[in-house]
């Protein structure tokens, strides 16, 4: 965006502030859920709340795509879609609440439908949603090689280069599915087994639709947290050691 135009988008924004602001105290939150969803197509409102910044309304709504995040003023006469950041704290406020509002339980998931990797005490755990020819998700394997003491429960998640599934299905039938996930994926080593025994990769691609899994990699923290891309590996265990160890199969 060119300079000039931030500008234009700044000014605008601060007006619609000051003009929220105003008219904080007249705010009907089933005003703002039937305006909101009279506008804006394609999702249903879940939730309606003040939002941190004074002035804005907070609307949660569900799309096909997952949860989504508009604001607000009072009346709902305007209506912003993007992110809203708390300078002071330089804390992403709406990706933050995203997350939140996009966690699972951790516990509902099939880890015995994962390739289990293990390094050191594995105190730190995570459960990805990978594909092995996703360019992200090779990238973000050369990070977590370099986080230690970790679980990962690797969901194979062939939707990139779907014609090459017998590779990810061949790693499920490999004596050591750690290794060999790890030859594909870090290494870039195809695997040289057989892809003839029973594996649950399509139960694994039903799992990530249900949940809502449209990006790889996309990763679960023990509390349920998601995180749609990777994370370099000092910010990732560094997240993984804020959160309570989940119990590990």
């Amino acid at each position: 965006m060119k300079p000039l135009s931030r500008l234009a988008c700044l000014l605008a924004a601060f007006a619609f502030v000051l003009s929220a602001a105003a008219d904080d105290g007249a705010a009907n939150t089933d005003n703002i859920r039937r305006i909101v969803q009279s506008k804006l197509g394609g999702g249903r409102v879940e939730s309606v709340q003040r939002a941190p910044m004074p002035g804005l309304w907070e609307v949660h709504l569900s799309t096909p795509e997952g949860p989504h995040i508009v604001y607000t003023d009072a009346k709902a006469n305007y209506i912003i879609s993007g992110s809203l950041y708390d300078a002071r704290a330089n804390r992403n406020i709406t990706e933050e609440r995203l997350q939140k509002l996009s966690a699972i339980k951790f516990e509902s998931l099939p880890l015995d439908q994962a390739v289990k990797i293990k390094r050191g005490s594995g105190r730190r755990v995570l459960a990805m949603f990978s594909d092995p020819y996703c360019p992200a998700c090779q990238s973000f394997e050369q990070e977590l090689a370099r986080v230690d003491d970790i679980t990962i429960y690797v969901f194979m998640y062939p939707v990139i280069r779907p014609e090459l599934s017998d590779h990810s299905r061949a790693v499920w039938c490999s004596a050591d599915r750690a290794t060999a996930w790890l030859d594909l994926a870090l290494r870039k080593r195809q695997p040289t087994g057989s892809a003839s025994c029973e594996t649950p990769l399509e139960k694994v691609l039903a799992l990530g639709r249900q949940l809502g899994v449209n990006s790889t990699p996309t990763l679960f923290l023990s509390t349920g947290e998601r995180l749609r891309g990777g994370l370099p590996a000092d910010r990732l265990a560094a997240a993984l050691d804020e959160r309570p160890a989940a119990t590990k199969n």
